[in-house]
């Protein structure tokens, strides 16, 4: 034996699969840096220069350090708050971490390299310089490097092994650069509003009334769709109703305008329709259609995904996600790429699936010709593949929760590769009188991926009977119908998490984590809508986000450009394209800045805070919610609106565009920004 390598893993369970699939299964087990973090010994084989070396496979438990003021600073009230934006800042041992990093400095005497065995993404690479900090107290010098996985599939991980490669050491500073941003500016307005809050009234005793730059936005687009229920103002409109009875079907034709805000001009249309009496056919169309198969599943896709039709929350969903990962049974679960790489042999995978009960037959169909090529998005993190199945599992093998997510990602992955659905549509226009009229059918021909995808709906409609161009008839029914707006529903779990995606709000790590914050912090609660969650503001969340519109900041607090900005300059450090020092310097100034405006008017915040939150002065139309202080409409309490998609419909209902007797809603007032997505359509 030539030396020893020491490995060391993310999690205690990622460090005893290595060593059983290194070992094959002959290791030895030793204490390590906790009850939990043990040592495990074996020999291998590794590839030029090291070759045959006794091993030792240890672990930590995520972070091993984090940075903090000195203790000079802890004084709150001793302390004043524009210094923490330069104070210096020192490296600390995470509570209940110590045992952990002397065990690596112990292993680390006796090494001659380390294996660095990580999450491969931005905080497994600073995990990875924390392990390298700690084995460097052991051995300066030492020689480290990292093996690179998605998985833990004994293949996959042999592979790693025998193919390390460098630290990054550019996203190792994009998540310094970050950890050091956070703090300081955390720490300042966290400061900043507690201070300022707590002689205002008793409620804040004790209270700390935390800020987050990833908090904050979330905040924002959960009180902007809010306010917009609260401002909703519904409205009545007219539509042209026509029904025809052929071979024992009942036609319904839809009126090309949808429908007018206007009675008066409805009227006089219909009556032009009933002066007319005959209608005839223009146009008649047959064509093939599809239902597209569903891209390959990134992070935030099985977090929106699961939180609407496996009833679990997204945090829920990624802790089970990652469950299932260090078990070996999908692949790491936290990517943002949406395509296969072409050299994958995605087949294997598939042929894994085949003992399956429940879709085993459907996956043995695409072994005997049925397989496609998965179709490409537009992300590819060059870093994890998409989330997809490693190995089979029996169900009895998995509790509840784990069941419902595996069976989620390996349905998911066996629609990705498979045949579009196939359809066809066929399309009537009718003009009776001055207006147009037409109606649709659809015939399902060919299911495929729906088969097996079961969270994809496509249903055949009835079927039209026959037309022919410019037959002239005399409709069956002719009728002027109404209805109103509704207001948009309180914003879902799987529309925040879309919206924070779009505008850069955290990453696919970290948007669930940041959803749950707003909830412990109290400036969110929840409710169940059908299948989802729903999100509304306390009236301390509502006060927070409109007092800082009030102070009239540059840039909004509650808004997502500075936070989506900071990401974009992490991604730059990545890069190579900025340092960390440029980054710090230039974000630090952006909010002393802004933390020196909002000090200046913290009267105009304490007016809000004492009009939403002290004196508790609801307005009529506006009740608390079940037992706590969190503002509900009553309307959408007695259960109207439930059907509404969210979002502003004002520009389309009033150019006729929406549905038929849609529940979209004429939004007036405070629409912000705030809650628009990349294509600037509310989400």
């Amino acid at each position: 034996m030539v030396g020893k390598i020491l490995c060391v893993a993310e999690k205690p369970s990622i460090a005893k699969a290595v060593a059983e699939h290194l070992s094959g299964g002959r290791f030895n087990t030793r204490n390590g840096g906790s009850v939990y973090n043990k040592n495990y010994d074996f020999d291998f084989s590794f590839n030029p220069p090291w070759g045959d070396c006794a091993v030792t496979v240890t672990s930590v438990s995520g972070h091993m350090t984090g940075i903090e003021f000195p203790p000079q600073y802890k004084n709150w009230a001793g302390t004043p708050i524009i210094e923490l934006f330069d104070a210096r800042i020192v490296d600390v041992i995470t509570e209940g971490k110590k045992g952990i990093a002397d065990n690596i400095t112990q292993q680390a005497r006796y090494a001659r390299a380390l294996f660095i065995w990580t999450d491969c993404d931005r905080e497994g690479e600073h995990i990875g310089s924390e392990i390298r900090q700690a084995a460097f107290k052991g051995k300066a010098g030492l020689e480290v490097k990292r093996a690179r996985f998605s998985n833990t599939e004994r293949a996959h991980v042999r592979h790693a092994a025998l193919n390390p490669i460098e630290l990054d050491e550019n996203q190792v500073n994009a998540v310094a650069t970050r950890q050091e941003l956070d703090l300081r500016i955390g720490a300042s307005m966290t400061r900043f509003q507690t201070l300022s809050f707590r002689p205002i009234s008793n409620k804040f005793d004790g209270k700390t009334i935390s800020y987050g730059g990833c908090q904050f936005p979330t905040l924002g687009f959960i009180v902007d769709r809010y306010l917009r229920v609260q401002a909703f103002k519904p409205e009545e409109f007219w539509a042209i109703s026509v029904v025809h009875l052929r071979e024992n079907i009942n036609v319904k034709f839809l009126w090309d305008r949808n429908h007018l805000f206007d009675r008066a001009i409805t009227t006089i249309l219909f009556e032009q329709c009933l002066t007319a009496k005959h209608a005839y056919i223009t146009r008649l169309q047959t064509k093939p259609t599809s239902k597209w198969k569903p891209l390959p599943l990134t992070t935030v896709e099985l977090q929106k995904l699961g939180s609407m039709f496996l009833r679990m929350d997204s945090g829920r969903v990624m802790a089970v996600a990652e469950a299932l990962y260090t078990k070996g049974f999908i692949s790491y679960p936290r990517t943002e790429t949406d395509q296969f790489d072409r050299g994958m042999d995605l087949k294997k995978i598939i042929e894994k699936q085949a003992p399956s009960d429940d879709w085993g037959q459907y996956a043995q169909g695409l072994l005997n010709g049925g397989f496609r090529q998965p179709r490409s998005g537009h992300n590819n993190d060059q870093a994890h593949p998409p989330i997809h199945p490693v190995n089979y599992c029996a169900p009895n093998a998995l509790n509840l929760d784990e069941k419902k997510v595996y069976e989620f990602v390996v349905r998911r992955f066996l629609g990705a590769c498979s045949e579009d659905a196939k359809g066809e549509t066929t399309t009537v226009n009718m003009k009776y009188g001055p207006e147009t009229f037409h109606a649709s059918g659809l015939l399902v021909v060919e299911r495929n991926y729906l088969e097996v995808y079961v969270y994809d709906k496509w249903q055949s409609s009835q079927q039209l009977p026959r037309f022919t161009v410019n037959e002239r008839f005399e409709p069956t029914e002719a009728n002027i119908t109404s209805g109103r707006t509704t207001a948009p529903g309180y914003i879902t779990e799987p529309e925040l998490i879309a919206l924070m995606d779009a505008n850069g709000i955290g990453t696919d790590a970290t948007i669930a984590d940041h959803i749950t914050k707003v909830q412990d912090r109290d400036y969110v609660g929840t409710r169940q809508r059908g299948n989802v969650k729903e999100f509304i503001p306390s009236r301390l969340g509502v006060a927070l986000i409109e007092g800082y519109e009030n102070v009239g900041l540059e840039t909004s607090l509650g808004k997502p450009f500075l936070r989506k900005e900071m990401e974009l300059k992490m991604k730059a450090i990545c890069e190579g394209r900025k340092t960390k020092r440029e980054v710090v310097e230039e974000t630090v100034e952006q909010y002393r800045e802004m933390y020196l405006l909002a000090a200046q008017k913290v009267e105009t915040l304490k007016r809000v805070i004492r009009r939403l939150v002290i004196d508790e002065a609801p307005d009529e139309d506006v009740v608390m919610a079940d037992g706590d202080d969190r503002p509900v409409n009553e309307e959408n309490r007695a259960g109207r609106g439930r059907g509404s998609r969210g979002g502003s419909a004002g520009a389309r209902a009033r150019s006729g565009q929406t549905g038929r007797g849609s529940t979209r809603g004429r939004t007036r007032g405070r629409a912000r920004g705030s809650s628009r997505g990349r294509g600037g359509r509310s989400a």
